[in-house]
């Protein structure tokens, strides 16, 4: 099952690549039959697992490279870490995909390229063996360089070329961390869950911590490594924007809870400081930048700086709570931001501005859009009963717990994204109309699918949460007794919030 959600999309790339490019109906009908053949899938696969089975379930395992001491198996696995980042990769691609029937640029290409960067990063939150992991997450580079660099706006070629030396450097300090924990171990193996297992010396682990996590805080993407993100949402199409800050920015997350927390807990323990300043740093900067942004998708843009910030904080609080916090924002954020960015462009394919300013009053001939992007807003700032609440509560109240100021601090960034949201909403769609929208259409059709589907599951998340959070904890509780018992058994690198110290 795991294979067929990870290759659908790429069987349906095949087939619209040996169709007629004049066949563009059928084009963009065959995006949405594999697209919408994997969400169904991965739903089958999330309603059929057994959340009080902890490890890894729907396992498929086979030898790949048969030479001896090599450990290289194509092994692939969900547990209730990836199955609910699974289900969202597949869920934001078809709502891409329905976005998107207005492309009418190299339509081949483009739905082409769309369902290959599926295949690549659902590929990533399925491998359960390092060098197969890092194979899916080279594989989504290519095609997100392209749909920037083809379908982008006026700076799209240094957008595009930014995105692709950021990622490829982060990449390559992943490797050499990947490579340490693979020559660490003994026989040598690229078996995650094998070097899950592993201890690793102190000396080790706190160095191959920033290698792996260099790679990770890139996707992330954290503070000061993500200058490479503004420019590549202002610059993206909007159904690109909405998979890049719904799904990829979601692979530096997992890597991190996946990878830092399960593999090197007690380093991650060690440096929870450091990385407590980097998640505060990430969450009040990009609020602030969100307030002062003139163009509604960089305002968006920034605001997933800040709100990821909470993902790197729940991870540096290192409590239960605060990683199934951090678990829940990723999947919480992708939904509101590609709701977010679906509304923005949404907008802009009848205004052709993204300007705030130029707005004014458009409720009056937009109301259905209006509405949405309330809803949309409200969730972004953490709206109780809406999707964002529940994660950043389950945030702030773990993180309290070994961090208090960070998480106080972290906690303020709420009144700075309450004031940009509110204030873009009032001076977009309240207010006096301006003359120039007085026959500005509201949104209809196909394009309303995509909208309200994201709005319902923002509110099915926020009003009965445990359909999301139970399968979570099922995922994130092991990772938190294996990291338990590692620190009981070595006598701990240092305490959460405490001075930096070896044994």
């Amino acid at each position: 099952m795991l294979s067929a959600i990870v290759f659908v999309p790429l069987l349906g790339a095949v087939l619209i690549g040996l169709t007629p490019g004049s066949r563009l109906a059928l084009i963009r009908w065959l995006a949405v039959a594999f697209s919408g053949l994997a969400l169904v899938l991965s739903l089958v696969l999330y309603f059929s697992f057994n959340p009080r089975a902890p490890g890894l379930q729907f396992v498929e395992k086979v030898d790949w490279v048969a030479l001896p001491n090599v450990g290289v198996s194509y092994f692939l696995g969900a547990d209730g870490l990836s199955l609910p980042l699974i289900l969202l990769t597949g869920l934001l691609t078809l709502m891409a995909v329905l976005a998107s029937f207005h492309v009418s640029n190299r339509v081949k290409e483009y739905f082409l390229l769309i369902l290959v960067l599926q295949t690549g990063v659902t590929g990533v939150f399925a491998a359960q063996d390092f060098f197969l992991f890092f194979l899916f997450w080279e594989v989504e580079l290519i095609p997100m360089y392209l749909l920037i660099g083809i379908w982008g706006g006026p700076r799209r070629d240094y957008a595009a070329i930014k995105f692709v030396i950021y990622t490829l450097a982060g990449s390559a300090l992943m490797l050499v961390g990947i490579l340490a924990l693979y020559f660490n171990s003994n026989p040598h193996t690229f078996d995650m869950t094998v070097l899950a297992r592993q201890s690793y010396a102190p000396s080790f682990a706190l160095l191959v911590f920033w290698f792996l996590f260099a790679g990770f805080a890139v996707k992330l993407p954290v503070f000061p490594l993500h200058t490479w993100l503004p420019d590549a949402h202002v610059e993206a199409p909007t159904a690109v924007s909405v998979l890049l800050a719904g799904v990829l920015l979601k692979m530096g997350g997992y890597g991190m809870l996946r990878v830092l927390v399960g593999m090197l807990p007690e380093a991650t323990r060690h440096w929870a400081i450091p990385l407590a300043v980097l998640a505060v740093i990430s969450i009040l900067y990009g609020a602030c930048v969100s307030m002062v942004q003139k163009d509604l998708k960089a305002m968006v843009a920034y605001s997933s700086v800040s709100h990821m910030g909470y993902v790197l904080i729940g991870i540096a609080a290192f409590t239960a709570i605060s990683l199934n916090g951090a678990a829940i924002q990723l999947f919480t954020h992708g939904i509101i931001t590609g709701l977010l960015f679906l509304l923005v462009g949404a907008l802009y394919e009848k205004a052709h501005t993204r300007q705030i300013a130029e707005f004014g009053g458009i409720a009056r001939r937009q109301p259905l859009l209006a509405v949405l992007f309330v809803m949309g807003g409200l969730a972004s700032l953490g709206l109780p009963a809406m999707a964002g609440f529940i994660a950043e509560f389950t945030v702030f109240i773990g993180s309290y717990a070994t961090l208090p100021v960070f998480t106080v601090l972290a906690a303020a960034a709420i009144v700075v994204t309450a004031g940009y949201i509110l204030w873009m909403l009032q001076r977009a769609y309240f207010g006096p109309l301006n003359a120039r929208w007085d026959h500005l259409p509201d949104v209809r059709g196909i394009e309303v699918v995509p909208l309200v589907t994201l709005m319902a599951i923002i509110i099915l998340v926020g009003v009965y949460p445990s359909v999301l959070t139970s399968v979570i904890n099922s995922g994130v509780a092991p990772l938190f007794s294996h990291a338990v018992a590692v620190h009981a058994s070595s006598g701990g690198l240092a305490s959460v919030g405490g001075f930096w110290r070896l044994p």
